[in-house]
């Protein structure tokens, strides 16, 4: 996945992480909703909504967040996104898991499981992956 560094929503969401690092939350959650308010293409769309979605208070809003960033990144036909699917796979069945939506979240950690090949074989990767594994063994205890 390329960034372009000259992009204003890359650019805004550099800075959000930037102010992440420093502690600084609110002033990051402000940098991911000016990304989102303008973002115009798919992919800026996927990267705002991502980021969005990290700063929501409730596991609804950041439902809402993680569904809306899976959503543009679909309509994006290049390769490389695709290394992003089992993340947001993981969240979105992370935030079902937490609601004790049991079967939803089943069915969108399956999807992260299903896109692992997908991934760097790297630290992000494994952590990824060990995330996928562990939400579906825990959801298999919930539903025996």
């Amino acid at each position: 996945m390329t960034f372009d560094p000259e992009n204003n929503v890359v650019k805004h969401c550099s800075e959000g992480m930037v102010s992440e690092g420093l502690g600084q939350m609110e002033k990051a959650k402000s940098l991911f909703e000016q990304a989102w308010n303008e973002a115009y293409t798919d992919f800026e769309k996927f990267i705002a909504a991502h980021f969005v979605a990290r700063h929501q208070q409730d596991t609804i809003g950041k439902l809402k967040w993680d569904k809306t960033a899976l959503e543009w990144v679909l309509k994006i036909n290049q390769e490389s996104v695709k290394a992003s699917y089992p993340s947001l796979y993981l969240n979105i069945g992370k935030c079902y898991e937490d609601l004790k939506a049991f079967s939803q979240a089943e069915w969108y950690y399956e999807q992260a499981y299903a896109h692992l090949d997908y991934l760097p074989d790297d630290g992000y990767g494994n952590m990824i992956r060990s995330g996928v594994l562990a939400g579906l063994e825990r959801i298999e205890k919930q539903l025996q």
